[in-house]
């Protein structure tokens, strides 16, 4: 089949997530082109890179390229708008990683009628708020990128708890739950914060002004084991995760991907989650992380995982042998049997 995937984002490309820090989104859509292309697709992707190269056997273009005048299947990237970008397609898919209402909205359900695509959805959580009408839709396996399924966990002394939500997606929150509850019972132990943001911040640059309050706060918890780092490519990223004893993952309602979260357990690093979004699809309740009904809970937990090492332990053997097949290969080859 020749597969066309298009989105317009930011300016990356498949060799983007190997040498900075990319978001969880822009990974999978780097990632499966290749996949596809594996199984003896040709495959084009047109998105916002700097100029047109092959990658992984898949032909990159850059969003003004020149367009296919027909393709077997046009897979369009978050926004409903893409499904017109190539005028003759034998089949359309739009892949969707946000909340499922955002489809509900008339220029989305517009595009949806009139195209009537097959629809690649990242979470159960996503079909909540948003009813298909007909549409054919498919939940693709997620997946994770070759770095964080190879090496073994070595968790750091002092103990290490790591954090890479967004700032504003629950970070003032767990600051304030590690300052009170968890670092007193856990006093050896530190707080690691992946953040571009916050790096920024404590470097001395400007930061807007809705984020100075957590920034500042970020700065006065040093005092208790929190520090900043700026977040990395894929292959030092997983060595973070790899060295911390628990991920906590404050949550967001509207997180879908919670791609991070699916590292961390691909690299056996256990979790600590509120069951907000998607997060709780993955883990694996009680065996690879736990997710906790309230702020005592969450805080009880994390102290258990950063003291108790034989507990750290086994949930994280048990996270990387859940994850160990989730790659990139068999989300491909899941998709090409809804194509076909």
């Amino acid at each position: 089949m020749h597969i066309t995937l298009v989105d317009d984002s930011i300016p990356f490309d498949g060799y983007s997530a190997a040498s900075r820090p990319l978001g969880g989104a822009e990974k999978a859509f780097a990632s499966l082109p290749g996949a596809l292309a594996r199984l003896g697709h040709t495959v084009q992707v047109f998105n916002r890179c700097r100029w047109g190269m092959h990658i992984e056997s898949a032909q990159w273009e850059t969003f003004d390229g020149r367009k296919p005048l027909r393709t077997d299947v046009l897979i369009a990237y978050r926004k409903p708008l893409l499904l017109e970008f190539v005028r003759h397609a034998g089949r359309r898919a739009l892949w969707h990683t946000g909340p499922g209402r955002l489809l509900e909205r008339p220029a989305a359900r517009a595009m949806l009628d009139t195209h009537k695509p097959l629809l690649l959805l990242v979470a159960e959580a996503q079909a909540r708020d948003f009813k298909a009408k007909g549409l054919a839709a498919g939940l693709l396996p997620m997946a994770v990128r070759p770095d964080y399924l190879s090496g073994e966990p070595r968790p750091q002394e002092p103990p290490r708890a790591i954090v890479t939500t967004h700032p504003a997606h629950g970070l003032d929150w767990l600051l304030d739950l590690w300052v009170a509850k968890i670092r007193p019972r856990a006093p050896d132990s530190e707080l690691h914060i992946h953040s571009m943001t916050l790096a920024a911040a404590a470097e001395g640059a400007e930061t807007d002004a809705a984020l100075r309050p957590l920034a500042a706060k970020v700065a006065a918890a040093a005092a208790h084991g929190v520090s900043v780092h700026r977040p990395q490519g894929d292959h030092l990223m997983a060595e973070a995760l790899r060295e911390a004893r628990v991920h906590l993952f404050p949550g967001h309602a509207d997180d879908m991907g919670c791609f991070t979260l699916m590292e961390s357990q691909a690299a056996g690093c256990p979790a600590v989650i509120r069951p907000l979004g998607a997060a709780s699809e993955r883990i694996a309740d009680g065996v690879t992380g736990y997710s906790a009904p309230d702020d005592d809970a969450f805080a009880n937990l994390a102290v258990l995982l950063l003291t108790d090492r034989s507990v750290q332990r086994q949930m994280g053997a048990e996270a990387r042998a859940l994850w160990k097949t989730r790659t990139w290969d068999t989300a491909a080859a899941t998709l090409e049997g809804w194509l076909k």
